[in-house]
């Protein structure tokens, strides 16, 4: 009802994104994340960027424990972070997360194009929760060459994450369809979408799963790495959520020739991918260093970045965020 309400009557009653994350006490980074959650919810405007509704911020702002309750629930952390965290070493967390116990949540590359993965803090205590014997002692045998010899997960499941909060928030079948065809190469594609004007529709309706924007070659290689399925057991699973998309979509509307959709342009602007407030300008990722330390995409050291600290003892913490939450 918002959404179909702010559509009609345009940018009445809505604040751009950023106006929205200042509101909300919320840096560009922690604003997209929660964006991309579902935590803040946008809308579409005629001729622009999504904006956010009034009502959305005065929900959030009126929540219990705001703003702490929200920024906790976007709370990401890196590597040596989160094994604090969790109380465990970093080479027993790096083994669980290659082998796909919970999904990183964002990436970036680094100066030495390596990725460089973060994962939400609170997703790490419910496992931690969950699972107290994978923390502590030795791994049975068992378990740790099962552990040790799948491949890394964590692209793949950062992927399902990043279509799992796509397809939540597509209006449109097409725009739906087009976020399984994301993570399919031109090759894959051509073959599971033979009609040139439907994949010409799908590509001009392609989200930017990672948004990260680079001028380097290397760098650009690397995040294309990440964002597309490589192994055939993925690319068949999305293949089949492809078709099925597609179907709804073909049964909503046939895909625009390219006549039609160029003399449309001026009339119907396509839909724009993420819904974050405009960045500053800032370096790449990979160039972000201090004194040869890496950084985060904020631009700050990792352990040098002003994040909720937990209170001692991971069970007091994790009861804390439910409470807030």
């Amino acid at each position: 009802m918002a959404v179909q309400e702010c559509r009609e009557r345009g940018t009445a009653g809505t604040v751009a994104c950023g106006r929205a994350a200042r509101e909300l006490g919320l840096k560009p980074r922690e604003f997209e994340l929660a964006v991309q959650l579902g935590h803040v919810r946008t809308v579409s405007v005629p001729g622009g960027r999504p904006r956010v509704a009034r009502e959305e911020i005065e929900r959030l702002r009126s929540g219990a424990g705001f703003p702490d309750s929200l920024r906790n629930r976007l709370w990401a952390v890196g590597t040596a972070e989160a094994a604090q965290l969790m109380g465990v070493s970093p080479a027993r967390f790096a083994r669980l997360a290659r082998a796909g116990c919970f999904a990183p949540v964002r990436f970036y590359v680094n100066r030495y194009r390596a990725v460089v993965w973060h994962y939400l803090a609170a997703d790490l205590v419910e496992f931690a929760d969950a699972n107290p014997g994978l923390l502590t002692g030795r791994t049975a045998p068992g378990l740790r060459m099962e552990l040790e010899e799948r491949d890394d997960q964590r692209a793949r499941s950062w992927r399902a994450r990043r279509l799992d909060q796509l397809t939540a928030r597509a209006a449109d079948p097409w725009e739906r369809a087009a976020a399984f065809a994301a993570v399919l190469d031109p090759g894959q594609l051509a073959d599971a979408v033979p009609d040139p004007y439907e994949r010409a529709y799908l590509s001009a309706l392609r989200p930017d799963l990672a948004g990260i924007r680079s001028d380097s070659a290397a760098a650009r290689d690397v995040i294309e790495k990440v964002t597309l399925a490589v192994d055939a057991d993925e690319i068949g699973r999305h293949r089949e959520r492809l078709a099925g998309a597609l179907s709804a979509a073909r049964a909503d509307r046939p895909a625009p020739k390219p006549h039609a959709h160029l003399s449309c342009a001026a009339e119907e602007p396509q839909p724009e991918p993420e819904s974050a407030p405009e960045p500053e300008a800032e370096p790449e990722p990979e160039l972000r260093s201090e004194q040869g330390r890496d950084q985060g995409p904020g631009g700050e050291p990792e352990e040098a970045r002003a994040e909720p600290v937990p209170p001692a003892g991971l069970r007091g913490w994790l009861r804390r965020l439910r409470l807030i939450a």
